[in-house]
């Protein structure tokens, strides 16, 4: 019998093994994400297969994407259905359809901006040594689109703060300094454009959701508990998904903080990191499996 989690309205089923790979791949997911049709799309970093695609019942559809990567971070669908994938590494966000072909990319691979991290320093802590807010990009994490097209771009990992791009792709400002004062961040990790034009922020190791305009100002931060916030997902009803990387655990809200459920097993699973929602409100999350860091795909399915 699948275990049960959640409470009330927000109560699941727990597929562990939900994805079914061929022999010979390997996952090491680090993000989720699908598509118009409910495809499934893990960003996975190992092997000669980052993009892997499933149909909603975990059954392997195809992999696309080999040699272009270096360190996957996020991916995100636009509204034309093209996935936007974050390579922290090189410093990019590369649209591509959905069958894998490049259209376009905004950053220039390994050019790093200046915020005092030293330039061969990739290690999760570098933010730990940002000394001040930079241009585009230092090790990036998610981006979002407002309506117009508008892009938002989190930079958290070698920097810390977020980056506005107009639709055509131009930096029109950023706003951000490392701190854990209002309106600072400490790993700005996730971003999404709620439907009231808010720009929600996952200020990671502060341990919060701050709330902005896109004008960049500090609108509120959310008064609840998050621990490690990293990623969002809003569905169309205006409730917000969020895994809590450094607690190990799945917090669902509203769009003012309120949590409406919550589980998880705590610190055992650490690197809790990426979450969508589907079409039929099922959840999918990246979690850390049997052996630790690496992580794989567990469904949750709605009753």
């Amino acid at each position: 019998m699948e275990p049960v989690v959640g409470s009330g309205k927000y109560t699941y089923n727990v597929n562990q093994d939900w994805a079914r790979l061929p022999a010979g791949i390997e996952m090491r997911a680090c993000a989720v994400a699908a598509d118009s049709r409910d495809r499934v799309y893990c960003f996975n970093r190992v092997g000669e297969h980052p993009v892997l695609v499933f149909d909603r019942d975990g059954n392997f559809i195809t992999s696309w994407g080999a040699g272009m990567f270096t360190f996957p971070h996020a991916i995100r669908f636009d509204d034309e259905d093209c996935a936007w994938l974050c390579d922290e590494y090189h410093g990019t966000f590369q649209r591509f359809t959905p069958d894998g072909r490049l259209l376009r990319t905004i950053g220039v691979k390994g050019q790093r901006s200046d915020t005092g991290v030293p330039p061969d320093d990739f290690a999760s802590s570098a933010w730990k040594k940002v000394t001040h807010g930079g241009g585009p990009f230092n090790l990036p994490t998610d981006i979002a689109f407002a309506p117009d097209g508008t892009m938002f771009m989190t930079d958290g990992y070698g920097n810390a703060r977020v980056h506005k791009f107009s639709a055509d792709g131009k930096h029109l400002f950023s706003w951000g300094e490392p701190g854990n004062g209002p309106g600072q961040f400490n790993l700005p990790h996730g971003v999404w454009i709620d439907r009231r034009g808010r720009v929600l922020v996952a200020d990671r190791e502060n341990d919060r959701v701050q709330v902005f305009d896109q004008d960049g100002k500090l609108l509120m931060i959310w008064p609840i508990e998050l621990i490690g916030p990293a990623f969002f997902y809003v569905d169309d009803d205006d409730v917000v998904y969020i895994p809590e990387h450094n607690g190990g655990m799945v917090s669902i809200l509203n769009l003012d903080g309120e949590r409406l459920a919550r589980w998880g097993d705590g610190p055992v699973m650490r690197s809790t990191h990426g979450i969508w929602v589907d079409s039929h409100k099922d959840l999918y999350v990246v979690q850390p499996g049997e052996w630790g860091r690496v992580r794989r795909i567990v469904k949750y399915t709605r009753q």
